[in-house]
């Protein structure tokens, strides 16, 4: 098994808390999948808004937390270093179960196809064994000096 910490993590991709949402990779083959967890908890920033009084992960987060186990799988392949990889888009998302403070959130993100700095991925979230989201996401793979560039805009 590939595994790897947060610090590893972080030499990976460049998120920061506290929009960093992996807390470990439990596996991966580069270049082609990613599984990681992410263990939810009340002191994360945006339970305060939402919802006062029944906090709810919002799905938007989920997705990125699964974008973020792609591009784990994406940027861990030979020749990546020095990139990063953009949210492309979603599609067909679906959740299925609420998050909430103290679960464990399973991402699972498999790279279907490549075509260039494009990349394309069907996502898969459980909380105790449980399907909590699924999607399909596409990834664009840049150099890190060029999306910094792009921000700017």
């Amino acid at each position: 098994m590939n595994q790897l910490d947060i610090e590893q993590i972080q030499e990976l991709l460049p998120h920061r808390y506290p929009f960093l949402l992996l807390d470990r990779v439990i596996d991966y083959e580069p270049g082609a999948w990613a599984k990681a967890r992410k263990c939810v908890s009340m002191n994360e920033l945006f339970f305060q808004g939402h919802f006062p009084g029944q906090a709810v992960m919002p799905g938007v987060l989920v997705l990125e937390a699964l974008a973020q186990a792609g591009a784990v799988a994406l940027l861990s392949e030979e020749g990546c270093a020095g990139r990063i990889a953009l949210f492309g888009g979603v599609k067909n998302a679906r959740f299925r179960k609420v998050v909430r403070p103290g679960d464990v959130l399973e991402l699972e993100c498999r790279l279907t196809k490549r075509r260039g700095p494009v990349g394309f991925g069907e996502a898969v979230a459980h909380v105790d064994g449980e399907l909590a989201c699924t999607a399909e996401l596409s990834f664009i793979l840049q150099e890190a000096e060029q999306a910094a560039s792009c921000q700017r805009v």
